[in-house]
Order: structure tokens, then C-alpha cells, then sequence
């Protein structure tokens, strides 16, 4: 029965967009965006300027996955992003309805939900490594070239053909800039300082720049550089050491999660106790909203460590 009215329900939810003739990603695209519109008082802006108020935990995570897509250049997939949280949620509620365990639903609902943002996340740990490791690669041979010649110029244009994406795309904008728009080599150092979201590409990028009226100061560079091989390696460390946690956890949260059809075999009462009593059903719930809490704590504190000055 209650999966009839389950259906019911999608029923008239599509029923509901065709009448108003909304779109799915309309709806999501307002949704979020409400979720995530700006304060309007002066109060509140001066607050979250000087971060005496934090924004909320959603709107905190929409925001992260937001500009972690537009870092990565994937911008255009965040209206997918928020759709499918916004399925995940329905599907999560729906699957504690279906259970008959109303205290699980807004739980499953919305630990649900979060899915799609911490996928973002666990992608963007990928990225940076990928970008920290072609940086050590291309930073090292332009920094050689360029104490050599004393030129940053021809030193980018020397070892260009050798960089890869998304590095080298970065690095050919900036020769293009000084070729055909502006031959002034500071001001496009520090447009070059903001398309790479990296510490030590930005503390580089300053010394360059400070290398444009003190030559003297190139022997800087290579110490700097150094930093990347020091991160990699601390990081490779430390993904070492996480991985038995890591891996602990998921073992924990699958055994958890697979003790409840086991019990369905081993003691029938049992697992009528726990589904179908109110008492059971408080337990599984603060049980789900426990694992969706560790799940957010572990990709929080396992993520790879970085740079700051």
C-alpha cells in the first residue's frame, strides 16, 4: 500500500511540472539558487566579510562544489549536480517510506542529498594532485631555463611544447598576452598568478615579478619550486597512512548497513524489533545519520594536504 502511494505521489509531482510547464533543471537552477543567494543586510555582510558568521552546512557544501567546478572547468555541470541531489533526496525519503520508517526519512533524505557534492570533492583531491604534479614538472624546467637566460618569456617558450594540460593552455595564454595584447611581462605574471589555484604557483608567480626589478632575487625561485617535491612527498605519506582508516571505515559502515538482511535470516524477531518498533526505528536512524556524519568528517580530514603561506 504504501508503495502504491509512493507512486501516487511521483504521479502527481510530474503531474505538477507538466501544468506549469517547469522544467526540471529550472526548478533545481531556482532551488539552489535560493538556497544560496547572498545576505541582504549590511549586518550580515559584514559578518561573513570578517567570518564572525559561517554560512550554513548546505549552503557551505553547494558553495565548495560550486567553485570546485569552476576550477576543474566544469561550471556548466553544476545545474546537474544540484539535480541529481535533488533525486537523490526523493529517492533517499522514498526508500525510508517505503520501509515504513517516517523518524529515517528526513535522514536518509538528506544524507542522500549530499552524495553529488561529496563525489565533487573526492574529484577536486584527484585534480590538485594532478595539477601539483605536471606544476613540479613544468615550474622545474621553466625556473631552469629562466636562470639561465634571465628571460621568463623565452624560458616559457622553450619548454611550452613539453607541458601538458591543463598547465600548458595556461602558459600559451600567457605567451599570447605578452605577444598580441600587452607586452608588459608584470601585469601578465599576475594575471598568470590567478588561473592556477596553487599556493606555490602564486608564491612563484611573486617572485617572478619581484624578479623583474631585482635580478638578483632568481636564486629564490628554485627554493620555492622545492616545495612542490616536499608536498608530493609528504602527501604520498600521508594517502599511506589514511588508507587503513579509510579503508576500516567503509569495512565498518558495509557491516553495519549488512547487518540488518542478516539479521532477517539468523532472528526474525529480532529484525521485527528493529524495523517495525518505534524504538528500532529511532536506532537505524541514528545510526544512518552517524555514517552520513563520519562519511562528511572522513572526506574532510583525508583530503591531501596543501601549501599555504
Amino acid at each position: 500500500m504504501t508503495f502504491i502511494e509512493l507512486l501516487a505521489c511521483v504521479g502527481m509531482i510530474t503531474g505538477f511540472f507538466l501544468l506549469l510547464n517547469l522544467k526540471p533543471i529550472d526548478f533545481t537552477n531556482g532551488l539552489f539558487g535560493f538556497l544560496t543567494r547572498e545576505s541582504k543586510s549590511i549586518r550580515d555582510e559584514i559578518n561573513e566579510a570578517t567570518k564572525r558568521k559561517k554560512p550554513n552546512f548546505l549552503k557551505r557544501e553547494i558553495l565548495e562544489a560550486q567553485e570546485i567546478l569552476k576550477m576543474t572547468g566544469r561550471s556548466s555541470r553544476f545545474s546537474l549536480i544540484c539535480a541529481c541531489s535533488l533525486l537523490l533526496f526523493a529517492i533517499g525519503a522514498s526508500i525510508a517510506i517505503v520501509f515504513g520508517n517516517f523518524f529515517l526519512a528526513p535522514v536518509m533524505a538528506v544524507g542522500f542529498m549530499f552524495f553529488p557534492f561529496w563525489y565533487v570533492k573526492l574529484t577536486a583531491s584527484h585534480f590538485k594532485k594532478d595539477i601539483a604534479a605536471e606544476l613540479e614538472t613544468a615550474l622545474s624546467i621553466i625556473t631552469t631555463a629562466y636562470l639561465r637566460n634571465e628571460d621568463i618569456l623565452t624560458a616559457v617558450e622553450e619548454n611550452i611544447n613539453y607541458l601538458n594540460p591543463p598547465v600548458h593552455h595556461v602558459l600559451q595564454d600567457f605567451i599570447m598576452r605578452i605577444k598580441l595584447v600587452n607586452p608588459d611581462i608584470e601585469a601578465a605574471l599576475k594575471a598568470l598568478r590567478t588561473k592556477i589555484d596553487n599556493e606555490v604557483f602564486h608564491e612563484w608567480c611573486d617572485a617572478l615579478c619581484d624578479c623583474q626589478y631585482d635580478r638578483s632575487l632568481k636564486t629564490t625561485l628554485t627554493p620555492i619550486v622545492s616545495k612542490l617535491s616536499d608536498m608530493r612527498i609528504v602527501n604520498a605519506e600521508l594517502e599511506y597512512l589514511v588508507f587503513e582508516p579509510r579503508k576500516e571505515f567503509i569495512i565498518m559502515a558495509i557491516f553495519v548497513i549488512g547487518n540488518i538482511p542478516l539479521m532477517y535470516f539468523l532472528n526474525k524477531s529480532w529484525y521485527d524489533t528493529l524495523m517495525h518498533t518505534p524504538m528500532g526505528q529511532i536506532i537505524l536512524t541514528i545510526t544512518a545519520a552517524l555514517i552520513f556524519i563520519s562519511t562528511a568528517f572522513v572526506i574532510k580530514l583525508t583530503k591531501p594536504i596543501e601549501f599555504r603561506r
